[in-house]
């Protein structure tokens, strides 16, 4: 039998090039926001390819657009005008935009979030339809009752993700106000699934930007990375 993945590393919302090249060591997945409306780390589309290439050419990390858009269109013209090969559809899109982001981009990854709310997926009955339409991975995050998505620090109840694993049609990424303390023992990093992690909050430092440092700690507690040698 051949051993599980390594898990995958994600931190999301870098905002300059600086920011996103001193990450991308530690990174797997350096996420990028394109067409999050009000979003605080929202970028153009020439700051997207901006920042996309600089983290491609600092490290192993490979950059990741995350849109709340719909418009497949509009995402397949910016991810080829940035270059970027790994897109997370992070809002409440249908499986008929999956499906059109796959026809315009084949060769591309995936990834759809799904949200937990009070306790129960909000997409649950469509998870086999998102497979249908080309999803490679999900993405597991909580959401608010006030209508909040991605990023709010908030927690997926275990219990919730333990109903919630059994029917996922594809493997999964875990967000949700992760941290590296949350890593020895994680009860659903055995899972089959169980593909990686997405952390923001718990990657920045006090400033608010992604912290070099607090991502090293994140690898080597997520995935067992050891720090570099001298």
């Amino acid at each position: 039998m051949s051993a599980p993945p390594r898990p995958l590393l994600k931190v999301c919302g870098a905002t300059a090039p600086e920011e996103a090249a001193a990450v991308a060591p530690r990174a797997d997945l350096v996420g990028l926001w394109y067409g999050v409306e009000n979003g605080a780390r929202d970028l153009t589309g020439d700051r997207l390819t901006e920042l996309a290439g600089a983290v491609r050419t600092a490290g192993r990390a490979e950059p990741v657009l995350v849109t709340f858009l719909h418009d497949a269109e509009r995402i397949a013209a910016a991810a080829r005008a940035a270059r970027v090969r790994w897109i997370q559809l992070h809002a409440y899109q249908p499986p008929a935009a999956v499906a059109a982001l796959r026809a315009a981009l084949p060769d591309a990854v995936l990834v759809k979030a799904v949200h937990v709310l009070d306790g129960a997926c909000v997409e649950r009955p469509f998870l086999t339809a998102y497979a249908r339409a080309g999803a490679d991975l999900f993405l597991v995050d909580a959401a608010t009752r006030g209508g909040a998505v991605g990023s709010t620090g908030h927690r997926v109840p275990a219990e919730a993700l333990e109903a919630l694993l059994p029917v996922l049609p594809r493997p999964f990424l875990l967000a949700g106000g992760l941290g590296e303390a949350d890593a020895p023992g994680h009860a659903f990093a055995a899972h089959p699934g169980f593909r990686g992690v997405d952390i923001d909050h718990a990657a920045r430092a006090d400033a608010g930007l992604l912290d070099p440092a607090r991502v090293a700690a994140l690898d080597r507690a997520w995935t067992g990375t050891p720090a570099p040698g001298p």
